[in-house]
């Protein structure tokens, strides 16, 4: 499925290392293939209907939402600050 990056997705990017960049370059491409990689671990957020949530690494998180054939990327930052607005 076709990835879309939001403004504050790509925002949000620009802020992290440049190690963390490229796992969430990973994470992207796993998600392009199958959002259900196990590796992305995702799963919808609780507190917030129709977002998901996925692993960029053991800190580091991702939010989505499905919309038709495509996963519009939401949020992306250490887990307690992504997901305090996924």
């Amino acid at each position: 499925m076709p990835v879309e990056l939001t403004g504050r997705f790509t925002q949000q990017y620009a802020y992290l290392p440049k190690g963390i960049q490229r796992k969430v370059d990973k994470a992207l491409r796993l998600l392009d293939v199958d959002f259900r990689h196990p590796g992305l671990r995702s799963h919808p957020v609780e507190s917030t209907p129709g977002v998901f949530e996925a692993y960029v690494d053991s800190k580091y998180r991702m939010t989505f939402e499905r919309h038709g054939d495509s996963f519009v990327m939401r949020n992306v930052d250490n887990h307690d600050e992504c997901l305090r607005n996924p």
